[in-house]
C-alpha cells in the first residue's frame, strides 16, 4: 500500500518485504526514559516493554480522566499485542467514542477484527484509517477465511541459504518454492503465479518502487497446501510490473508471512530443516509445552505488534549488557546476520564494532548503509549466541510510532541466522514464545 505515491510497510513487492528489518532501540537502564518508566508514566512503561505495568497506568488515568483518548487507545493496544481480543476491543471502542475519527485507532480496530477472521467488521475502520485498498480487500473476504483443513505437516526446507524456502501447491498446481517471513503480513506471490493459479485482483493499486511504477494487487486464493494442511479461502497479494510481468528476479515464487502462521500452532525447525503446522488446539498447546519443557525452554512472553510484527524477550551485551527487553523476532528471509541493532544500542551497550567496512544494503523497508559487529552475547531464552556477525544501523531511529512504527523501544531484532541450531514454536493462543536447541520431537 502506498501514501502519497511512496512505497510503506504493507508493500507487497516481495524484495522490499524481505528485507526490511525488525525494530528500534532501546533507550538503555540509566537514561531519563528507563528513570520516567520506574516512575510509573504509563507511556514511558508502555515503551520500555512493561506491559502489564503500562496498562495499569492507563486504567488509572482513565478512572481520573474518562475522556482521555489517548490513554484509550494506548490501553487498547495493550491488550492488542497479547490478542486479549475483549481487552483490545472494549478500550479501542472507548477510544473511538471519544474521537471516531481518529486514525490510529481505527486502524487498530482494524487490526483486531482480521485477527478474529472478522473481516467484514475490520473493512470500515480500514477505510476511516485511511487504507482504502485494506478495507476493499477486507470486505471482498466472503464466508469463512483461513478455512484449515487437515491436522498436522511437516514441510521440508527445500533450502536453508540464503533464505528458507518450502514448497506449496496453489489452488491445487503443481509445488511451488515460497520463502517464509515473520517481518512481512500476509501470503504474497509472484504476478506469474496468480496468473497460473488464475487469481483476479479485488482491488488493484498502482505506486512506485524506487522510480519504478508497479501495481500492487489483492485478492482472495482457493486453497494452499503445504504439506498435509490446506488453508481455504486465504487473503493474498501480488505485484506486478505495467506489462503484467513479475517484479524482480527472485528464485523463489512467492513468501508466507505472519498472518499464515498465527491461524496455526507454528514451529520453525530450523535444526531439524522443516517448517511443522499444526492446527490450535488445546491438545497441540499442551504438546507444545511439554516438548519445550522436556527440552529445557521456558515459555517465553510473545506479542504482536502493528498486524504482523511478532516480538519476545531477548537481550544484547557487548562491554555492557541490555537486560531482557523487547525484541523482534524475525524468523526467515534473507540474510547472513544473525541480529541486527541501531547504532545507539551498539554504542552505549560498547559493542565492537567495525566502521571501516560499510554495507550498502535494505533494512528497515529503506536503503540503509550499516556496520559489521560483534556482540559478546546475544540471547533468547536459553538459546544463545556468542560474539557472532550482527549489523549495526547508526541512521535507525530510537523508536518509531505510528503509523510506521511499533511505538516501542526495542533493542533489535534476531535473524535467520539466529535460529539456525533451534527449533521455535509460535504460541499465538497462549502468547507464548518456545526455542530449544536441536531439531523438535
Amino acid at each position: 500500500m502506498a501514501h502519497d505515491g511512496k512505497w510503506d510497510r504493507r508493500s507487497l513487492f516481495r524484495g522490499a518485504a524481505v528485507l526490511a528489518g525488525a525494530g528500534a532501540a532501546a533507550p538503555l537502564p540509566g537514561t531519563a526514559a528507563t528513570a520516567a518508566a520506574d516512575s510509573g508514566d504509563a507511556d514511558a512503561l508502555f515503551k520500555a516493554g512493561k506491559f502489564e505495568q503500562a496498562g495499569r497506568a492507563y486504567e488509572e488515568i482513565l478512572k481520573k480522566d474518562p475522556a482521555n483518548q489517548h490513554a484509550a487507545r494506548q490501553r487498547g493496544y495493550v491488550g492488542l499485542l497479547s490478542n486479549r481480543f475483549p481487552d483490545a476491543e472494549k478500550y479501542l471502542k472507548m477510544a473511538l467514542n471519544l474521537a471516531p475519527d481518529d486514525k490510529e485507532t481505527n486502524e487498530f480496530l482494524g487490526d483486531c477484527y482480521i485477527r478474529q477472521d472478522k473481516f467484514a467488521l475490520s473493512a470500515p475502520h480500514w477505510q476511516a484509517a485511511g487504507e482504502e485498498a485494506y478495507a476493499k480487500w477486507f470486505a471482498a473476504v466472503s464466508g469463512e477465511p483461513y478455512q484449515i483443513h487437515g491436522d498436522i505437516a511437516r514441510v521440508p526446507f527445500q533450502q536453508m541459504d540464503p533464505k528458507p524456502l518450502v514448497e506449496a501447491s496453489v489452488n491445487g498446481g503443481p509445488p511451488k518454492r515460497f520463502m517464509f517471513y515473520t517481518g512481512a503480513p500476509n501470503l504474497s506471490m509472484r504476478a506469474s503465479v496468480a496468473k497460473e493459479a488464475g487469481l483476479s485482483p479485488a482491488v488493484s493499486q498502482k505506486t512506485d518502487f524506487e522510480g519504478t511504477p508497479i501495481w500492487v494487487h489483492y485478492g482472495v486464493l482457493d486453497s494452499v497446501k503445504l504439506g498435509g494442511i490446506e488453508l481455504r479461502n486465504v487473503p493474498v497479494g501480488w505485484s506486478s510490473t505495467e506489462s503484467g510481468e513479475d517484479v524482480g528476479t527472485d528464485d523463489d515464487d512467492g513468501l508466507i508471512g505472519t498472518w499464515v502462521f498465527y491461524h496455526l500452532l507454528t514451529t520453525f525447525d530450523y535444526a531439524g530443516r522443516s517448517l511443522i503446522l499444526r492446527r490450535r488446539t488445546p491438545e497441540t498447546a499442551g504438546k507444545a509445552r511439554a516438548d519445550a519443557a522436556r527440552a529445557g525452554a521456558k515459555p517465553l512472553p510473545l506479542w504482536l505488534a502493528r498486524d504482523h510484527g511478532v516480538h519476545s524477550l531477548g537481550s544484547i551485551a557487548g562491554i555492557a549488557d541490555s537486560g531482557p527487553r523487547v525484541v523482534g523476532v524475525t524468523i526467515g528471509g534473507i540474510g547472513e546476520v544473525t541480529a541486527g541493532m541501531p547504532g545507539k544500542t551498539a554504542e552505549r551497550l560498547r559493542v565492537r564494532t567495525d566502521y571501516d567496512r560499510p554495507i550498502e544494503t535494505f533494512a528497515q523497508s529503506h536503503p540503509a548503509v550499516v556496520h559489521p559487529c560483534y556482540p559478546k552475547e546475544i540471547r533468547l531464552g536459553n538459546a544463545v549466541a556468542k560474539d557472532v556477525y550482527c549489523y549495526m544501523n547508526p541512521n535507525q531511529p530510537v523508536n518509531v510510532p505510528w503509523p510506521y512504527g511499533s511505538g516501542i523501544d526495542m533493542t533489535g531484532h534476531f535473524a535467520h541466522c539466529f535460529f539456525k541450531p533451534y527449533n521455535v514454536t509460535l504460541d499465538f493462543t497462549e502468547m507464548n514464545l518456545y526455542i530449544a536447541r536441536g531439531a523438535a520431537a
